[in-house]
């Protein structure tokens, strides 16, 4: 039941994005293929890809317990606030803490998902901001 439920989602999100698609407003100077080709691509290739579920569906899952659907809704927290924190404090901090919390959840100790986080964050900072040389959310620290 549950696939045909996610084939079924999946064909109605493939049909709105394929509307959306075409409601997209085309200059009078654009390209042969116009700016709806790619997004009508995606619809078509999302609405292939929900069909095969709802044709072959998979037995019935055996669903998490409690304790792990609440492991999984902390994980979800937690990026969603690492996404409000990230513009207000900045980078670094913000993925150190959301790595910290993940690593901890994972099943490292406090004090090594602390330090996981903080390598973790500083390691991927100075890849992107001074290897390759793209912008990062710099918060009031200036990191």
């Amino acid at each position: 039941m549950s696939d045909r439920i996610l084939g079924g989602a999946c064909l109605l999100l493939a049909a709105l994005y394929i509307f959306f698609a075409t409601q997209i407003q085309v200059g009078f100077m654009s390209d042969p293929m116009g700016p709806k080709a790619f997004p009508i691509l995606i619809g078509v290739v999302l609405a292939i890809a929900g069909i095969y579920p709802l044709m072959r569906p998979d037995p019935e899952p055996e669903w998490p317990a409690l304790g792990r659907l609440l492991e999984i809704v902390f994980a979800v927290a937690v990026m969603v606030g690492y996404t409000y924190a990230l513009p207000e404090i900045g980078f670094t901090v913000s993925t150190a803490v959301a790595a910290g919390l993940l690593s901890w959840r994972l099943g490292a100790t406090p004090i090594k998902a602390g330090i996981a986080g903080i390598v973790i964050a500083v390691t991927i900072f100075v890849l992107f901001r001074v290897v390759l040389k793209l912008s990062l959310a710099l918060g009031p620290w200036g990191f």
